[in-house]
């Protein structure tokens, strides 16, 4: 990647820094490394350098700052090997406020290194650039965005049934279709013999040496022979060298039943990359989407035998549409999916904190699935002829208010973010002033103690008002984005005659649901529908459309009916 750099050129040699990650696609062909590459050398060379190395780091998230291209630049400064560093912006650096602005006003101040960030304009051997702190800030928030963004449609593609990550080993993509999983009959060979000496008897440690003793290849091996690359551990020196978790891992794999199953892992938020297992309430299971490997009594019998079996909380094991969306109204906790035992088309939901025993929450806030699907579907209805016959008015309640007011609202947000930047730089500054009089005799450590302390506490103000106006501003970049994706979807439904799972996946966040009461001699339960991205929709009163009238026999002479909550008013 580089050369051998003596301090003695330090002055003549440019280091150019160029990065790309998926993010960065969405910018078009400039953003690519070859393209950087071009630019940075012209500029360079213009510059009059005559020793340019090249670091990068090609399909890394600026998010992070653990970036080997990255990484290997700052040790190779830390040792005086340039003075120069070049980028297209500052983007390519990162997308962390806090550790690219720690960089461009403490490392490289440090280390005497020139900065040049062409498209954005900065020249730090020209002056100090005030707006770096501030496109800096709108970095890192067009990361948030992409990953609010990327959140939104994972949820509508993993809940609409297409794989979220990569087929196990024992199957494959289809070249004809990538987002459906053929049978691997290599791997699955293996597969089927590990579940098979299981049912034999063979622990799992056995099993694992009589496969290295077979020299069968390990899953990472087997791809890599096949020329498939998986994210993960890198390939064994012993490529056979099987270990008994690998055959647990296989062991435990439900996508073998033919089933597909997503949201496995989540991460607490764009910044951390780590995965984290997710509760299996909060995964979403598609049964026999693929041609099986292993039969369904086969799998269930391999988890009953390693005590791994868990009691089923339904017939089939399917997980329904509302799964995770409906939630109590008093307690906030989800509702559990029934079924009727006598009869297993009569399908429910119930208050889990309630079943738990905690007594935390007094009532079942039982629903049946048939009352729950034409409220929901009766509401989305209502909600499209709103936004079809009355579009104006439907922009307005989506909205909330205008899009002038919008826009003077952020840049009134804008103006107060500049100057508390403005006052913060200058406290720092005071802070510098105040320790040099000090140890110059020209104030008392009295009055340097107050003085610090009265800047501390300003600072502490300003860092707490930073954070609110932050907030305060990314929630109307959000609310700009995500409006304009609600009010599309919901026109995209304006025929709807069904409730499917992927309608109710990008219109419904959740639903909550109020125990039933009786009202007037008539049994009523009220739902409160918050919409993804804008929460709960009042329609005008003056508008024509009434609530939807939902009534079922839920027993022999018991009748049931839908009324809205107050909340929603829909």
């Amino acid at each position: 990647m580089k050369k051998s750099i003596s301090r003695k050129n330090r002055d003549n040699t440019a280091f150019l820094y160029e990065r790309i990650s998926r993010d960065d696609n969405l910018e078009g062909d400039s953003y690519s490394v070859v393209n950087q590459k071009k630019l940075l050398t012209k500029i360079a060379k213009e510059k009059g350098f005559t020793n340019l190395v090249h670091f990068f780091d090609d399909g890394i998230s600026g998010v992070t700052m653990e970036r080997p291209g990255f990484q290997e630049m700052l040790v190779e400064l830390e040792q005086g090997h340039a003075a120069t560093v070049i980028v297209k912006d500052l983007s390519r650096l990162g997308r962390n406020y806090i550790e690219v602005g720690r960089l461009t006003e403490e490392f490289f101040p440090d280390h005497d290194i020139w900065l040049i960030a062409i498209s954005d304009g900065i020249d730090t051997d020209e002056g100090e650039n005030e707006l770096a702190p501030i496109r800096n800030l709108f970095n890192e928030w067009y990361a948030r965005d992409i990953s609010k963004k990327r959140r939104i449609s994972n949820k509508i593609r993993g809940t609409s049934g297409e794989p979220m990550g990569q087929p196990p080993y024992g199957y494959m993509k289809n070249t004809d279709n990538p987002k459906r999983w053929i049978v691997d009959e290599d791997a699955a060979r293996i597969v089927r013999r590990i579940y098979s000496l299981t049912l034999e008897g063979y622990g799992t440690d056995q099993i694992a040496t009589l496969l290295s003793e077979e020299k069968v290849l390990v899953p990472m091996a087997y791809w890599a022979s096949k020329g498939i690359h998986r994210a993960g551990k890198t390939v064994p020196d012993d490529c056979t060298q099987w270990c008994r978790a690998s055959v647990i891992k296989i062991l435990t794999v439900q996508e073998y039943c033919g089933d597909l199953i997503n949201f496995k892992t989540y991460s607490k938020s764009y910044k951390n990359k780590k995965r984290i297992d997710n509760d299996p309430e909060n995964m979403v299971v598609f049964r026999s989407i693929h041609e099986p490997i292993i039969d369904r009594a086969t799998w269930e019998k391999i988890q009953e035998k390693r005590g791994k079996m868990r009691k089923r909380k339904k017939q089939d094991g399917e997980r329904n549409m509302f799964s995770g969306i409906v939630v109590c109204a008093d307690c906030g906790k989800n509702l559990n999916f029934h079924f009727n035992q006598g009869n297993h088309d009569i399908q429910y939901f119930n208050c889990s904190n309630y079943n738990s025993g905690h007594g935390s929450c007094n009532a079942t806030h039982y629903i049946r699935v048939d009352f729950l699907e034409q409220v929901v579907l009766g509401e989305i209805r209502r909600l499209t002829k709103f936004a079809s016959h009355y579009e104006s008015e439907f922009v307005k309640a989506v909205m909330g208010h205008s899009q002038q007011t919008v826009v003077a609202e952020r840049q009134y947000k804008e103006k107060e973010l500049n100057k508390l930047l403005t006052r913060d730089q200058e406290l720092d500054k005071l802070f510098e002033r105040l320790y040099e009089d000090n140890v110059a005799g020209k104030i008392t450590d009295e009055r340097y103690a107050r003085m610090a302390r009265s800047y501390e506490d300003e600072q502490k103000e300003l860092a707490e008002r930073l954070k609110a106006v932050k907030a305060e501003l990314d929630k109307q970049t959000s609310a700009a984005m995500t409006t304009d994706m609600f009010i599309d979807c919901v026109r995209k439904y304006t025929r709807a005659r069904k409730l499917t799972p992927r309608m109710l996946n990008e219109l419904v966040e959740r639903i909550e649901v109020y125990h039933a009461e009786k009202l007037n001699g008539l049994q009523v339960q009220r739902l409160t529908i918050h919409y993804n991205c804008v929460g709960t929709l009042e329609i005008p009163q003056d508008v024509p459309l009434a609530d939807p009238k939902v009534l079922i026999q839920t027993r022999k002479g018991v009748a049931l009916a839908y009324e809205p909550t107050e909340a929603t008013a829909i």
